[in-house]
Protein backbone atom coordinates (compact mmCIF):
# COMPACT_ATOMS: atom_id res chain seq x y z
CA UNK A 1 0.00 0.00 0.00
CA UNK A 2 1.49 3.44 -1.14
CA UNK A 3 1.64 5.99 2.32
CA UNK A 4 1.36 9.18 1.80
CA UNK A 5 2.70 11.62 4.72
CA UNK A 6 0.03 14.51 5.57
CA UNK A 7 0.27 17.35 8.03
CA UNK A 8 -2.32 18.46 10.73
CA UNK A 9 -2.78 20.74 12.75
CA UNK A 10 -4.76 19.79 16.06
CA UNK A 11 -5.38 21.78 19.60
CA UNK A 12 -2.53 20.83 21.81
CA UNK A 13 -4.82 18.78 24.26
CA UNK A 14 -6.53 17.05 21.65
CA UNK A 15 -3.28 15.91 20.77
CA UNK A 16 -2.23 15.06 24.00
CA UNK A 17 -5.46 13.25 24.50
CA UNK A 18 -5.16 11.45 21.55
CA UNK A 19 -1.80 10.24 22.63
CA UNK A 20 -2.45 8.96 25.89
CA UNK A 21 -5.06 6.54 24.23
CA UNK A 22 -2.87 5.15 21.93
CA UNK A 23 0.12 4.48 24.37
CA UNK A 24 -2.92 2.93 26.51
CA UNK A 25 -3.55 0.71 23.22
CA UNK A 26 -0.03 -0.12 23.12
CA UNK A 27 -0.01 1.71 19.59
CA UNK A 28 1.80 4.28 17.60
CA UNK A 29 -0.28 7.98 17.02
CA UNK A 30 0.34 7.63 13.83
CA UNK A 31 -1.64 3.70 13.87
CA UNK A 32 -4.10 4.89 16.25
CA UNK A 33 -5.19 7.65 13.63
CA UNK A 34 -4.94 5.42 10.48
CA UNK A 35 -7.33 3.04 12.65
CA UNK A 36 -9.49 5.85 13.99
CA UNK A 37 -9.58 7.17 10.10
CA UNK A 38 -10.55 4.05 8.38
CA UNK A 39 -13.15 3.30 10.95
CA UNK A 40 -14.83 6.65 10.42
CA UNK A 41 -14.92 5.81 6.44
CA UNK A 42 -15.79 2.72 7.18
CA UNK A 43 -19.08 4.26 9.02
CA UNK A 44 -19.64 6.98 6.46
CA UNK A 45 -20.20 4.34 3.41
CA UNK A 46 -22.42 1.78 5.43
CA UNK A 47 -24.96 4.88 6.12
CA UNK A 48 -24.42 5.99 2.79
CA UNK A 49 -25.39 2.32 1.38
CA UNK A 50 -28.16 2.06 4.20
CA UNK A 51 -29.74 5.54 3.14
CA UNK A 52 -29.70 4.74 -0.61
CA UNK A 53 -31.39 1.25 -0.20
CA UNK A 54 -34.25 2.76 2.22
CA UNK A 55 -34.39 5.73 -0.47
CA UNK A 56 -34.95 3.18 -2.92
CA UNK A 57 -37.84 1.34 -0.10
CA UNK A 58 -39.21 4.80 0.25
CA UNK A 59 -39.48 5.50 -3.39
CA UNK A 60 -41.08 1.59 -4.53
CA UNK A 61 -43.13 1.62 -1.05
CA UNK A 62 -44.44 -1.17 0.46
CA UNK A 63 -47.47 -4.35 -0.36
CA UNK A 64 -49.50 -4.09 2.48
CA UNK A 65 -51.95 -6.13 0.88
CA UNK A 66 -54.49 -3.67 0.06
CA UNK A 67 -53.32 -3.16 -3.65
CA UNK A 68 -53.88 0.38 -3.30
CA UNK A 69 -57.74 0.28 -2.27
CA UNK A 70 -58.22 1.41 1.77
CA UNK A 71 -62.07 0.24 2.42
CA UNK A 72 -61.93 1.02 6.15
CA UNK A 73 -62.69 5.24 6.95
CA UNK A 74 -60.63 6.71 9.33
CA UNK A 75 -63.18 7.49 11.58
CA UNK A 76 -63.93 3.96 12.29
CA UNK A 77 -60.33 3.18 12.79
CA UNK A 78 -60.18 5.37 15.41
CA UNK A 79 -63.42 4.23 17.04
CA UNK A 80 -65.14 7.60 16.43
CA UNK A 81 -68.97 8.14 15.95
CA UNK A 82 -69.76 4.96 17.67
CA UNK A 83 -71.47 5.33 21.21
CA UNK A 84 -69.37 2.71 22.85
CA UNK A 85 -71.69 3.12 26.62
Amino acid sequence: MEKQNVTLSLPKSLLRKAKVVAANNDKSLSEFLKESLKEKVREANGYNKAKRRQMKLLKSGLNLGTKGHISTKRDELHGRGQNIY
